[in-house]
């Protein structure tokens, strides 16, 4: 079990991948901390889900101290969190929501994500940038109808500077509060705090700048993850929202005030 980012470039690129140059194949694996990566992957063995979670945060020294998360009732819920660090976070959630729900979770993530098989049992894939597969869109459907707790990151892509200097994700997706709706799911607001290295936010604002397609900054991700080591996290859980409380018409709105609430959530617990 190994992370191997040539066979996953030479997967999607197809015959394209044979005018890629070795040496930069090379570069993207010591860019992506390939080996390191594949350190923990040895390290978690044949464990999976909340397990392979913790072994991770363990290796990395990482805690985590949830604020709230006693005080979730019992009940279906949609757990919409900010995103800020990119891979660190989806891990600890994972680690604090499965071993809650006894492991009884799914995330919604990008299909590249699926090549982590660790996780592959808990993660449901979503294609960001093609045609959505049938067995993707059944298999989406089926968790949110079923008592499993549902984890996602309505942003998409992690946080970002924004043009005024704060660290926000930027605009929520809209799907989340859809999905309350149509599956009869409350919402739990989340916050995890924590931020990545100037680096990265440099990284992306010179992207946009320079108007790059490619996003840069998405490959140096992985180098946050062990720039972390021996953190501790705060993750804050706010009170349920009532999938009742959401009207169709005004889903937009909703998406915005509960993106406000999870911001707001540190304060609140100040």
């Amino acid at each position: 079990m190994k992370i191997d980012i040539g066979a996953v470039l030479a997967k999607r690129m197809g015959k394209r991948f044979g005018l890629v140059p070795r040496f930069t194949v090379t570069w993207l694996e010591r860019l992506i901390c390939q080996d390191q990566l594949n350190g923990l992957l040895e390290a978690i063995g044949d464990r999976r889900d909340v397990d392979a979670a913790e072994i991770i945060l363990n290796r990395l020294n990482v805690s985590l101290k949830p604020v709230g998360l006693d005080a979730v009732p019992d009940g279906r819920f949609i757990f919409a969190s900010n995103h800020p660090l990119g891979g660190l976070d989806g891990i600890a959630l994972i680690a604090l929501l499965g071993r809650r729900y006894d492991n009884q979770i799914r995330f919604l993530v990008n299909d590249l994500l699926m090549a982590v098989k660790p996780f592959e049992n808990i993660f449901l894939p979503v294609n960001k940038f093609g045609k959505q597969s049938r067995q993707y869109a059944t298999d989406i459907d089926a968790a949110f109808d079923s008592t499993m707790q549902m984890i996602t990151f309505p942003a998409g892509l992690c946080s970002r500077r924004q043009p005024d200097g704060t660290i926000a994700d930027p605009d929520w997706r809209n799907t989340f509060v859809t999905r309350a709706i149509r599956h009869r799911r409350d919402i739990i607001p989340v916050f995890f705090g924590g931020r990545n290295s100037n680096r990265f936010y440099n990284a992306a604002t010179w992207r946009k700048r320079l108007g790059l397609k490619f996003n840069i900054e998405q490959v140096l991700l992985p180098s946050e993850v062990f720039r972390s080591e021996g953190a501790e996290f705060e993750v804050y859980f706010g009170q349920p929202i009532e999938w009742q409380s959401l009207d169709r018409s005004r889903v937009k709105e909703h998406v915005g005030q509960i993106r406000q609430m999870v911001y707001q959530l540190p304060r609140q617990n100040a």
